[in-house]
């Protein structure tokens, strides 16, 4: 197969997608080739550059081609940077379990980094048993909806636990800035694919699946792995690590039910707060990491389509669109966009009783009025919540307390009009953008809500937000409180050769809980490392 890495079409402002037909005849061309020599052809990823956006927005593919003499093509080619054999991406899986297997490996916690460590060990045939302190995944968006609908928060269920982690309400993301080389990316999507998401994921640049979808993917995943030995447990809290000499040798549950095992993985959340506190009772090394905090904002969907697709606003090839954003203030603070989620909404995504926590979360039509995502600010440890490696999760305890109290203890969230924060005053009644946090907000002034490094930071950020994305700063845009998890504020550290704990042998940190991913793909791709590392010590 030959890869073109680069290959521009300009976007038929009539047209969902550009014909295949249109494709063979540009690949036809780039490669200089009868189109006989094409045999066959694939789209590996389509971008869109919209720089023209006024009048042109270009499609721009990389393209797995096959052709009747691929050696000749590249040596008259070879001086041709984006074009080259393409690379093999197929899975290479870890050795298969023998036929009698002295252990089943043990998985805690069923969100992207446990589901794909599990799966990959079910197909390998070592039959692991996951133990996830949550709800299977329908269950679980009827305990979700209880907060959202009833301001009813159901700790064992929610946005946080409960199978497919805290990724399932969201933006369903799943591309990464990570590197992989061994495009373990891939397998994930396909995986995904298998189980029922779209194939558009495989090749879109940004590809993103919603929850509705991803309930039933997640579910089909998990009869997979079941069919193929494997055992998944809900409502099983692991609540202490059996311990010998060193080497783990397996859990205990909430029940009082001990499970023996010498090979577990550590696939928590980043909101399980409590086994992070048993952990560190237990002496497993953990490490305080940076997080951000900040507020979630939202404008009107077609206001950032405007701004950037121009006339293309709303083209069903390239459907809502989203931004990047990031501000270096000049208290020394990094202000950045966070979880970008276009067409979506405000969720509550508290998993404890009388805290408040906003995360973001669209559908796969993404379609909802509004576009929001987190404006948050980078905190270390160092210099802001000093004290112990769990001195980060006091610090969003208190906050996410505080935003209780200000959004009037019933979890509604504390929300204020973007010229208000900028004004520095408390707002008094919302403006022309509808804010679509559930069970709703409660406006106030946000200052009180973070530390003042942050809210002075922000204050600077916005009206340089306004220069890149025009409205941006607009006084009417809401401003919801507050965004405390983007991220586990520890890294539970692990030896980077064999992937176990640096101090207790056979204990496998992985996913974004332990601190070694962030969102979707690079938990699933952790999950998958961590996986074959325990095939190849079983």
């Amino acid at each position: 197969m030959i890869r073109i890495t680069e290959l521009p079409l300009p976007m038929d402002p009539d047209a969902r997608e550009v014909g295949r037909e249109v494709l063979r005849a540009a690949i036809v061309q780039r490669l200089d080739i009868d189109d006989t020599a094409l045999l066959d052809f694939s789209v590996y990823k389509r971008s869109y550059d919209a720089r023209r956006k006024s009048s042109l927005i270009t499609f721009v593919y990389i393209i797995d081609a096959e052709v009747s003499d691929e050696a000749q093509v590249l040596r008259r080619l070879a001086d041709d940077r984006h074009v080259m054999a393409a690379p093999d991406t197929r899975y290479q899986p870890p050795a298969r379990a023998r036929d009698e297997l002295r252990e089943r490996p043990i998985v805690i916690g069923f969100g992207p980094g446990g589901l794909f460590a599990a799966l990959i060990l079910a197909q390998q045939g070592y039959r692991p048993i996951v133990l996830e302190r949550g709800r299977e995944v329908r269950q679980r968006t009827q305990d979700t909806w209880g907060l959202w609908r009833r301001n009813t928060l159901d700790p064992i269920s929610n946005v946080q636990f409960g199978e497919g982690g805290a990724g399932l309400f969201s933006d369903g993301k799943l591309y990464s800035q990570i590197k992989d080389p061994r495009y373990l990316g891939r397998k994930v999507m396909q995986e995904f694919v298998r189980a029922g998401a779209p194939a558009e994921i495989l090749y879109v640049s940004k590809p993103h699946i919603g929850t509705f979808r991803l309930t039933g993917v997640v579910s089909s995943m998990r009869r997979e792995i079941i069919s193929l030995g494997g055992e998944v447990r809900f409502e099983s809290k692991v609540t202490d690590l059996l311990i010998e000499n060193g080497q783990v040798e397996g859990v205990m549950l909430e029940s009082g039910e001990a499970l023996h095992s010498r090979h577990v993985v550590l696939a928590l959340g980043h909101s399980s707060r409590d086994t992070f506190r048993m952990l560190e009772r237990r002496g497993v090394f953990m490490e305080a990491k940076p997080f951000a905090i900040g507020f979630r904002i939202e404008h009107p969907q077609s206001m950032i389509d405007k701004v950037r697709l121009g006339r293309f606003a709303r083209h069903p090839a390239l459907g809502a669109a989203d931004y990047k954003l990031v501000h270096h203030a000049s208290n020394g603070r990094s202000v950045y966009s966070f979880c970008m989620c276009p067409g979506g909404t405000v969720v509550a995504a508290t998993s404890e009783p009388e805290r408040v926590v906003t995360n973001g979360m669209s559908q796969y039509s993404r379609n909802e009025r509004n576009a929001n995502a987190g404006i948050v600010v980078g905190i270390d440890p160092l210099q802001d919540y000093p004290g112990g490696v769990l001195a980060g999760i006091a610090l969003q305890e208190r906050l996410e307390s505080k935003a209780y109290d200000l959004g009037g203890r019933n979890y509604c969230a504390p929300a204020q009009l973007v010229g208000d924060f900028l004004r520095g005053q408390a707002s008094k009644a919302l403006g022309d953008v509808e804010p679509s946090y559930k069970p709703g907000v409660q406006l106030c002034d946000l200052a009180e809500a973070l530390p003042e490094y942050a809210i002075t930071a922000i204050r600077e950020a916005l009206p340089a937000f306004g220069r890149e994305i025009r409205g941006f700063d607009g006084p009417d845009a809401v401003l919801t409180g507050i965004e405390s998890r983007t991220s586990a504020p520890l890294r539970i550290t692990r030896d980077p050769q064999h992937l176990q704990s640096r101090n207790v042998r056979g204990l496998y940190p992985c996913g974004e809980g332990a601190g070694y991913a962030g969102g979707i793909l690079s938990a699933a791709v952790d999950g998958i490392k961590v996986a074959e590392a325990v095939a190849a010590s079983l």
